[in-house]
């Protein structure tokens, strides 16, 4: 097989200058001129594979563009693969991620656009398919398996290439609908598997790329997870946003009826929370939870006040065990100076000489090699000065010298990942650095940071376990914030293309048209939303309807036989006018075009992205629109809510019957295990995966 009349065989190999740079294509400085519907076939056309012309999906055509990564000179490559779907004679007609982020009403485009990069490296167009009855490999073209003499089918090809767009493997998988609308609906970095591409790369990239194509909007259903934990969750407490923030992704809609408002004070509210508020007070004992915050506040050389300054600094912590995957012994920038302000305020040498004597004590009173814990140490010489005292000398001890030449040795427990100590004979401690009083401290093995950054997660941010460690004054606060952002998934960036329209295009007239049918009634509406078309300076109210009229022929399906007649603003004009005489030298000009679609078209049913479903959304808790939760209808009024707001909890079965409050049931009554009438309303698991 040939294309471009190059093996594709040989196409992988080709890491040369002549492939483009993952790392940095496309250049973020050449920003859209055009709008998507044109840029993207542009940008195909000069840097994709094209097709083989007789494609056996023709409705599924996929371009390939291949990259190096970085100044590498080896085999290894990146293949994006671009697949552009036909709507109309696709499997899944409607969008369910334009139906729960709120796009529902936007008519059904012509044409998806998906941007897939596979976890192991090949094309989604590849020219070996598996067989679908024994799975052996065999060629596009061959109509019959080898193996087992199974004759493949279009239909085999088909069931593989949805198959293959469904995958939760992928480490990019992005759609753009043909009006530049567009949804995340996969990112998996290394911890997904990718050993060449971190998630930032892959975030970076996709970023580049919808701001060249000249993307409108990009949406993402965020329930990814890092470290096994809700990463929206540990995100928003450390910077205020989700991980999708980074690159401009803001609040888009919350389940639940939850505003923006509240979603950012519920972040600021469970991010703020004092570590001080958790201490161990009065005779109460010593938890987990209490050794672990001093710990890592001793550890710091910042003041950890917060949970947010907690989390933000374990993370941090993590992140450079994760790239040294070693153990590291680390020199503490805070040293024991007489001078040190913040020590002399509050505690004097001659009280760190007394507690460190009396922390020699205890571990010579330990018999053999035995190793004494943190908290053990701690609890040992708790009367002997303040605990902001006993956690300083801790962090600082490993190193110190007793009177009879023994040396402090200081390890992170293997099994439980606890600070230990012992005396060691000097010799077997390189203790050079004790000539210049410099502490060392030990910093947890990456093993250890997990452990206790998932502890900590459940203690202080889970909204189902943090009732076991929160006081009861702060709990219900806690627990209210910590569910909110977890109900918040989506997220939206607005790229507003067509503020570089003008800059691209400087002596054109560029139009934001919006269609108005004829004979549209208040059922039967159409809200797509406006185009921009880019005229030549001498355009007249002819070419306006003209090109108006290709805009959104090309772009949705209902509208492929729109023609418009009349410019709203602008009747009873001449159509030989020159536009310019009318709009001035407005940079943009929102225009309404009147106009009618020609003939019975049939193509009623792509009206709307939500479907020709008629259903009525009424819940408790104030939503009016699906959010893309669990939901089920009254048998007797029909109308939907939540099954969290019916007082079912999501872990329980559905019931088979359901009356809701208005019509006298009062919740949900089961009867026998079906599933009832229920709707899970991402029906695609459009859910999104992250793993950076």
């Amino acid at each position: 097989m040939v294309v471009n009349n190059r093996p594709f065989k040989n196409m992988k190999r080709r890491v040369t200058a002549d492939l483009n740079d993952f790392l940095t294509f496309p250049s973020a400085e050449h920003a859209a001129g055009k709008p998507f519907r044109t840029t993207v076939r542009e940008f195909l056309l000069r840097h994709a594979l094209l097709p083989p012309p007789s494609s056996v999906l023709p409705h599924l055509l996929t371009w390939q563009v291949l990259f190096r990564v970085g100044e590498q000179n080896g085999d290894d490559s990146v293949c994006l693969d671009v697949v552009e779907e036909d709507v109309i004679r696709s499997r899944s007609v409607y969008c369910d991620q334009c139906r729960v982020v709120g796009w529902s009403g936007n008519p059904v485009c012509g044409k998806r656009y998906h941007f897939i990069i596979k976890a192991d490296g090949a094309s989604i167009g590849a020219y070996n398919k598996p067989c679908a009855a024994c799975g052996a490999f065999l060629h596009l073209s061959d109509p019959r398996c080898k193996s087992c003499n199974h004759v493949m089918t279009t239909e085999d090809i088909e069931d593989w290439m949805y198959n293959q767009l469904d995958y939760t493997t992928h480490l990019l998988h992005g759609v753009v609908h043909m009006n530049g609308y567009g949804h995340i609906l996969r990112v998996n970095g290394r911890e997904g598997g990718s050993w060449l591409l971190s998630g930032r790369h892959i975030m970076d990239f996709w970023d580049r790329l919808c701001k060249v194509l000249g993307v409108r909007q990009v949406s993402v259903m965020d329930v990814s997870k890092k470290y096994g934990l809700e990463f929206r969750l540990l995100h928003s407490v450390i910077k205020g946003h989700p991980w999708y923030g980074d690159w401009g992704y803001e609040f888009g809609g919350g389940s639940y009826a939850i505003t923006h408002e509240a979603y950012d004070n519920a972040i600021e509210t469970l991010a703020n929370m004092p570590l001080s508020t958790l201490s161990s007070q009065g005779r109460k004992p010593r938890t987990r939870l209490h050794d672990l915050i001093a710990f890592y506040q001793s550890l710091s050389d910042q003041e950890l006040v917060t949970s947010r300054d907690l989390f933000r600094y374990l993370t941090t912590l993590l992140h450079d065990a994760n790239k040294n995957r070693t153990m590291v012994d680390y020199r503490t920038a805070k040293k024991v100076k007489s001078s040190d302000s913040r020590v002399v305020c509050v505690w004097n040498m001659s009280d760190i000489v007394r507690v460190e004597e009396a922390m020699f004590r205890v571990l010579k009173a330990v018999s053999g090699s035995c190793w004494v814990s943190w908290g053990s140490l701690r609890g040992a010489v708790c009367r002997v000065g303040r605990p902001e005292l006993l956690d300083y000398c801790l962090k600082e001890l490993k190193g110190k010298r007793a009177a009879d030449g023994m040396v402090v040795n200081a390890r992170s427990n293997p099994d439980s990942g606890t600070l230990e100590y012992r005396l060691e004979p000097g010799s077997s401690i390189d203790s050079s650095d004790d000539m210049n009083n410099c502490a060392l401290t030990s910093c947890p093995s990456e093993d250890t940071l997990m452990r206790d950054l998932k502890y900590l997660y459940e203690a202080l941010l889970h909204p189902q376990l943090m009732v076991n460690y929160i006081p009861l004054t702060k709990r219900g606060t806690m627990v209210n914030s910590a569910s909110k952002i977890l109900d918040c998934k989506q997220f939206v960036k607005n790229y507003h293309p067509e503020k570089s329209f003008s800059e691209a295009n400087p002596y054109s007239i560029i139009l934001s048209c919006k269609p108005v049918l004829s004979e549209q009634t208040e059922e039967n509406i159409i809200n797509a939303p406006p185009e921009h078309v880019i005229l030549p300076p001498d355009a007249t109210v002819q070419d306006v309807k003209v090109e108006v009229s290709k805009a959104f022929q090309e772009v949705y399906l209902i509208l492929r036989r729109f023609q418009g007649e009349e410019l709203v603003e602008y009747r009873g004009v001449d159509e030989s006018t020159q536009i310019k005489l009318l709009v001035g030298s407005n940079t943009e000009t929102a225009v309404n075009v009147l106009g009618k679609c020609l003939g019975k078209n049939g193509l009623t049913r792509f009206r709307m992205e939500r479907g020709e479903e008629t259903w009525t959304l009424d819940c408790s808790c104030g939503a009016k629109d699906d959010d893309g939760e669990r939901m089920l209808a009254c048998d007797v009024c029909g109308v939907w809510q939540h099954t969290r707001c019916a007082g079912i909890p999501d872990c329980d079965v559905v019931p088979a019957q359901f009356v809701c409050g208005k019509c006298g049931g009062g919740g949900g009554e089961i009867c026998g295990g079906g599933d009832g009438d229920v709707v899970d309303s991402v029906r695609d698991g459009g859910g999104l995966h992250f793993s950076g």
